[in-house]
């Protein structure tokens, strides 16, 4: 595609400049002209513009970021035909400036398990919001996450996503073209079928990838890499790193497990449980996603004029010349000084003795030293010296002392006492505090009994489903069983209404992604088989186990069959393909292949196909293709 460079479309977005150039489509910075911004334009190659299915890919990709709101998603903001000038179709979205995550794995090879987390957390998060919407992005890779000049984090390219809001599904075929195999799902390379837990298994694999600095397989082309994710178990980091906590090595291997059941339903169960490993963050924040350290001030030299005042200030000024009348007037002052320094040392001692005397001596009563917040060795060791002794007269609760230690004596600190004489104290039990007994499985009068031995408010009785409790006995308590609380505290006993019954829909003939994400979100257990349909396209429900419009328990399981679409194959042409290609694709069709190799040649390509190419057979058929 020739550069538009300089080109106005549709009579408003000035293109500035290309910034990226792929097999779909370029991207150029450009100028809002009527808003006076920076965005980014997305135009299709004009032989792909020709092409409906193709068209109607770009378009669902401006519908998928559209529908969503999410600081870490790039935002969609128009999209149209370019009427004057050249024929094109466009995408407008925010501009960010920045780089890929691959770009900065590239640059620093690999990240700290802390720097990593800070990538997974607003992906994860920005995906939950995909997936409670039922959109799965079906292409999650380094080069589809930005990390812009500011620190924020942003998904980009929502061109393979799908869901209720998007359409139908897309192919296996044009999954592996489109996509990024070293990240697809083992679903998605085999049957063309992807959900939310496909996403979490791409995010799984490039949080790998962002931990150890490489992808878990590697291979000389991309159909062997496919096979690997489908055949080969994704190792555990803590095989490559020494570090690895425990919890994160285990959450990313269960998210690239090889069954989906196994993987977490979807991102935001996987944001949950990464965001459990370090819960003193708080992961929804809407700052920053990388903090970008500040410029350090510079320090301003100090001025000449300040300079000179310090060094002044520091040369010691010489004392004048005293006169022989100045010295005399000093001896004679010296003189009274001295006498008047005797003077007051005399009234001071005999101030000291009747002090001594009328306040410790002898002659004197004891000052009791105040005691309040001491524990009882701590009194014992201030009144012994004393010759005083404590007794306990009094145990009491207090919101502001401590237990064990004293709430007040008698007498009070600074009072005074005889000599041998006896303080007493009050000392404290600390906040007056009740436990809450435990009450799950009781009935509704035992559990009433038991909390009327406490002095507490005994509120009325509330009633709600519940999965595990029978109907009628009690689930728990609010504030919940062994809190402890202040006397007075209204409590409620919360009494089972048993399971909670539902009326599911039918989901026959529809999306088995649309399925699981609805009846998850019921709170329903789901379990997915597949199997042929001459009537059901691949990714619909053949059947569901309760049928629809049946009343169940909810967190009941409910079996869907989905289909693998028709159990019939259509023999491709692999003449002139080389032997490996040529049986992988015929095997990607679930047929069997046997070879007959003639001639001599080192690399044998297809001569011979039987039966014929084009003709209709049951997947699991056996084809013999003649190699030379």
């Amino acid at each position: 595609m020739s550069d538009l460079t300089g080109e106005l479309i549709d009579g408003r977005y000035q293109l500035i400049r290309q910034l990226a150039n792929g097999g779909m489509a370029s991207i150029y910075e450009a100028i809002d002209t009527r808003l006076d911004r920076k965005v980014a334009v997305k135009i299709m190659h004009p032989h792909l513009a020709q092409d409906e299915q193709f068209v109607e890919r770009f378009i669902r990709e401006a519908k998928a970021a559209a529908s969503l709101t999410h600081p870490n998603i790039v935002a969609v903001q128009d999209q149209g035909w370019n009427q004057n000038g050249t024929p094109a179709v466009f995408l407008v979205m925010e501009l960010i400036e920045g780089h890929t995550l691959r770009e900065y794995l590239n640059e620093r090879g690999k990240l700290s398990i802390d720097d990593g987390i800070k990538f997974l957390s607003p992906v994860l998060s920005a995906l939950a919001a995909a997936h409670k919407i039922g959109i799965v992005h079906r292409d999650i890779k380094p080069e589809n996450i930005l990390i812009s000049k500011e620190g924020r984090i942003k998904i980009a390219d929502f061109g393979l996503a799908k869901g209720p809001l998007l359409g139908g599904t897309m192919t296996a075929e044009s999954s592996v073209i489109l996509g990024s195999v070293s990240y697809l799902s083992p679903e998605q390379v085999q049957r063309g079928i992807a959900d939310a837990r496909s996403d979490v298994y791409s995010i799984g694999i490039t949080a790998f990838e962002m931990f150890t600095g490489n992808k878990p397989f590697e291979g000389d082309a991309p159909i062997q890499v496919a096979y690997m994710h489908v055949n080969n178990r994704v190792p555990k980091i803590s095989s490559v790193l020494d570090n690895a906590p425990k919890a994160l090595d285990e959450l990313i291997y269960r998210a690239t497990s090889a069954n989906p059941d196994e993987r977490p339903r979807d991102a935001g169960a996987f944001f949950e449980e990464l965001s459990a490993l370090n819960p003193k963050k708080n992961q929804l924040s809407l700052e920053l996603d990388i903090p970008i350290a500040p410029m350090r001030p510079k320090k301003e030299p100090k001025s000449l004029h300040k300079r000179v005042r310090e060094i002044t200030a520091a040369i010691p000024v010489p004392k004048a010349q005293e006169t022989t009348a100045q010295v005399e007037k000093r001896k004679k002052i010296s003189k009274r000084v001295k006498r008047n320094r005797f003077v007051a040392l005399g009234l001071a001692v005999a101030l000291g003795i009747f002090g001594w005397y009328a306040l410790i001596g002898p002659g004197s009563r004891v000052v009791v030293p105040s005691t309040v917040g001491a524990t009882q060795d701590e009194v014992r060791a201030a009144l012994d010296p004393l010759g005083l002794t404590f007794v306990v007269t009094e145990k009491r609760f207090s919101e502001e002392i401590g237990a064990e230690r004293v709430i007040e004596s008698s007498p009070e600190g600074g009072g005074r006492i005889d000599q041998g004489g006896i303080v007493d104290l009050v000392i404290s039990k600390g906040p007056e505090r009740y436990a809450i007994p435990q009450l799950a499985g009781l009935t509704p009068k035992a559990a009433t009994n038991l909390v009327k031995k406490l002095p507490l408010s005994l509120q009325p009785n509330i009633e709600e489903f519940n999965l595990t409790v029978p109907k009628g006995y009690v689930i728990g308590s609010v504030p919940n069983s062994g809190e402890k609380v202040k006397r007075g505290t209204a409590i409620t006993i919360r009494i089972s209404k048993g399971i909670e019954q539902i009326a599911i829909a039918s989901y026959v003939g529809k999306s088995a992604d649309q399925a699981l994400n609805e009846l998850t979100e019921a709170g329903f257990m789901v379990s997915s088989i597949y199997g042929f349909s001459e009537l059901r396209l691949a990714g619909e429900v053949i059947s569901q186990k309760p049928e629809g419009g049946k009343s169940v328990n909810k967190g009941a399981e409910i079996e869907l069959v989905v289909s693998k679409g028709s159990q019939f194959a259509y023999i491709p042409n692999v003449f002139s393909i080389e032997e490996s290609l040529a049986i992988q694709s015929l095997k990607d069709l679930e047929l069997k292949v046997v070879v007959k190799k003639i001639g001599k040649k080192a690399i044998k390509k297809v001569t011979s196909v039987s039966p014929k190419v084009g003709t209709k057979v049951k997947r699991g058929s056996t084809v013999t293709i003649t190699v030379g």
